[in-house]
């Protein structure tokens, strides 16, 4: 019988499902398997089972719903007996809920039936969720009061950056401010930027005198990908900027980008590239883009900014999202403001200085690469001083 500290990470969606908390997870597993036994507890595919003997750790999945019109599907753990039973066996020494919803509670639930710690981490912009989602704005305060008390339940909360532990504080009003963990990436930098880039100019039809513009992530327009090809038409029509802009991902709104895309005359500009799973894969695409463009509003703090930053490719937000709370703007990154046109802009004043971008690029690298290995030491020295922390107040 192991005597290694048992671990249970919660999450709502998992694997073959990609976004930035399922990579989240996967990586704190990984890593933390060297250390302890940990459970994934996730939700079932819908489609074929995923192959789970794949992971370095153990998940436990439940039977789940799938929503009309959503990339997601709706866990149900507690009309599953295998899965209520294989939890109700774990013996967990530590909880950890990764969403605040069906697993998420069920995870802290757990915890206290158990008088076990649990932390749980704030990945997303609720209210912005439930206000595009539910329109009506007491409902959404309603629903985004009942996630902060799965939060609050929590004996720790944490967060990725500090824009987002002030958002939940100051806006959400959650009873404390939690704790700033940053996200990092297990990507490392490719050993020849040159080859990857001729390798992608030559699978793309990009000429050399072309930048080369990247995003990576969910074909979704809630990432404000409609304020990003407007931009582009801009960068186009104004200034007659010649580049060559990578959409790698996939999801439920390519059809709306790709007639975007034709509508606004781009279709020799525009390239949507589909998934692409493989980390080396997307390495080559990070070290051959000039700039990464996440104009995204929604997001919390994204592992592709992380990722982009691996390969010395500095990234454009826009002022004040929590994704650009961690940039210095003509630093270690770039900023624009919210409007289309500067965004343009600020993307030609990017290239006008060389020297300048070279030293931004550098910087990316040396300020914003972060690597999963010293993140998560970090995190299981926090779930002792957890674990200890409640032995003691039980003990006494």
């Amino acid at each position: 019988m192991s005597n290694k500290l048992k671990i249970g990470l919660f999450i709502d969606t998992f694997y073959p499902m990609i976004d930035g908390v399922v990579t989240v997870v996967d990586n704190y597993a990984k890593r933390l398997s060297k250390y302890a036994d940990v459970t994934v507890f996730a939700p079932s595919t819908q489609k074929k089972p995923f192959d789970d003997s794949v992971f370095s750790y153990k998940v436990v999945r439940c039977k789940s719903a799938k929503i009309p019109f959503f990339d997601y599907t709706i866990p149900k753990p507690k009309s599953d007996k295998k899965f209520m039973t294989e939890l109700k066996n774990a013996k967990l020494d530590i909880v950890h809920i990764h969403s605040p919803f069906f697993l998420g509670k069920l995870g802290v639930a757990y915890a206290k039936e158990h008088n076990i710690p649990v932390i749980g981490t704030m990945h997303s912009q609720y209210r912005l969720d439930f206000e595009r989602y539910v329109k009506i704005k007491p409902l959404a305060n309603m629903l985004l009061k009942k996630i902060l008390k799965v939060y609050d339940d929590c004996d720790e909360t944490w967060t990725v950056n500090q824009a987002m532990a002030n958002l939940y504080y100051n806006d959400y009003h959650t009873k404390r401010l939690p704790k700033v963990m940053h996200n990092a990436t297990d990507m490392t930098p490719v050993a020849n930027a040159e080859l990857c880039k001729k390798k992608i100019k030559e699978s793309y039809g990009i000429k050399d005198d072309e930048k080369i513009l990247l995003f990576i992530g969910r074909i979704n327009i809630i990432k404000n990908l409609l304020f990003l090809v407007d931009s582009l038409k801009v960068l186009k029509e104004k200034y007659d900027f010649k580049f060559k802009m990578l959409f790698v991902g996939s999801g439920n709104d390519e059809k709306i980008v790709s007639e975007k895309i034709e509508k606004d005359g781009l279709k020799d500009y525009c390239v949507l590239c589909g998934r692409r799973e493989k980390k080396e894969e997307l390495a080559e695409f990070y070290a051959s883009a000039d700039l990464f463009l996440f104009p995204s509003l929604y997001d919390a703090s994204s592992i592709v900014q992380i990722e982009a930053a691996s390969q010395g490719t500095p990234a454009l937000f826009i002022e004040g999202a929590a994704t650009a709370s961690t940039v210095i703007s003509d630093v270690n990154g770039y900023t624009s403001e919210n409007d289309v046109g500067k965004f343009a802009e600020k993307i030609v004043q990017i290239f006008s200085d060389e020297a300048r971008y070279r030293q931004v690029s550098e910087n990316a690298r040396k300020d914003l690469y972060i690597n999963w290995d010293d993140n998560v030491e970090r995190i299981f020295k926090l779930y002792n001083e957890l674990i200890e922390k409640n032995n003691s107040k039980r003990q006494g």
